[in-house]
């Protein structure tokens, strides 16, 4: 018997791979191609028509934007047969439209799924993220703090100098300050263009990334993946929704936000078990993009259910027919 919390995430893994897969199948003929709107939007017909193949009744809380913005997979779009449960489904198509545009490194498909009513209603407006991977002690660090303040915790409680921390910031220039402050603790830097799911992601893995912290804003709706893919693999994440004016604040109170200065910890993005899946679109630090070979095409897919902690590492291979 299943319990009142289970959406039947193991049978339903597999299909959310297939998902990530066929997006990224999809997008990959446009690398490099200097075209972002049109790779992403094969991404997207290919994700939605492999959604609509799975037995869910699914609803988009985080997509491609508002109905009359986003012809598909819009918040609010229904996907699946209907049948099965009712589940959330948060989702990027293509999480680094410049890096396959440009033929970049770490552009991949994300999506993620979880019961109905636990993954939060992101608004399309800025986050404030802060995220560190597992094995420190609760909020040893947090947004309030400044960011001197988060290294030196940071390092002491790993028992290591600020020197031995780095940290991974979205490269833009309203990050300009946040980086120098960084950089006078002795703490080094790395600087990503595009992807910042795949830098909170990073976290999670040190050993392999060398990523211990990441900080700095940017897409609400990228921090509820991101958070969604750190519940899997283990970390801490703090989120703060940033407004510019009032047509975003307007956009909080549409999803049903009324505490505008929330901090909101990874398990308040999401609430309940989920599961995550990304596949390489061009090659990254976490998976390998896609390759073409004369008879067939392979990806590179990360699969994780937070209910379980797994992780898989699948390598599909495709006749090309």
């Amino acid at each position: 018997m299943t319990s009142p919390t289970d959406f039947n995430d193991r049978m339903l893994s597999l299909g959310l791979a297939r998902v990530s897969e066929a997006a990224a199948h999809a997008s990959a003929r446009l690398i490099g191609r200097g075209d972002e709107k049109a790779a992403d939007q094969a991404a997207v017909n290919a994700m939605r028509d492999q959604l609509n193949m799975l037995d869910i009744k699914g609803v988009v809380v985080i997509g491609e934007g508002e109905r009359d913005e986003a012809p598909m997979l819009y918040i609010g779009e229904e996907v699946g047969t209907g049948n099965g449960p009712a589940v959330d489904i948060a989702l990027d198509p293509l999480e680094g439209t410049t890096l396959t545009a440009k033929d970049m490194p770490n552009a991949l498909t994300v999506i993620a799924m979880a019961q109905r009513g636990t993954l939060l209603h992101a608004p399309d407006v800025y986050m404030d993220k802060l995220a560190i991977g597992p094995g420190y002690p609760k909020d040893v660090v947090s947004l309030e703090m400044t960011p001197t303040e988060r290294v030196l915790a940071l390092a002491a409680a790993g028992g290591v100098k600020p020197e031995d921390i780095t940290c991974c910031i979205l490269e833009r220039p309203r990050h300009e300050d946040l980086i120098a402050e960084v950089r006078e603790t002795g703490a080094a830097i790395r600087l990503i263009t595009d992807g910042d799911v795949a830098g909170v992601i990073h976290c999670a893995e040190a050993e392999i990334t060398g990523i211990d912290m990441y900080m700095g804003s940017g897409g609400a709706p990228e921090g509820v993946l991101a958070a969604s893919a750190l519940k899997c693999m283990g970390g801490q994440m703090w989120g703060k929704l940033l407004f510019r004016n009032d047509d975003e604040r307007g956009r909080a109170a549409k999803a049903g936000i009324t505490n505008l200065d929330k901090i909101y910890a990874r398990d308040e993005l999401v609430t309940g078990d989920v599961i995550f899946a990304a596949t390489g679109v061009t090659n990254g630090s976490i998976v390998q993009g896609v390759k073409r070979e004369p008879n067939f095409i392979e990806t590179e897919t990360i699969l994780m259910r937070s209910k379980t902690g797994s992780v898989r590492r699948m390598i599909y291979r495709n006749p090309i027919k």
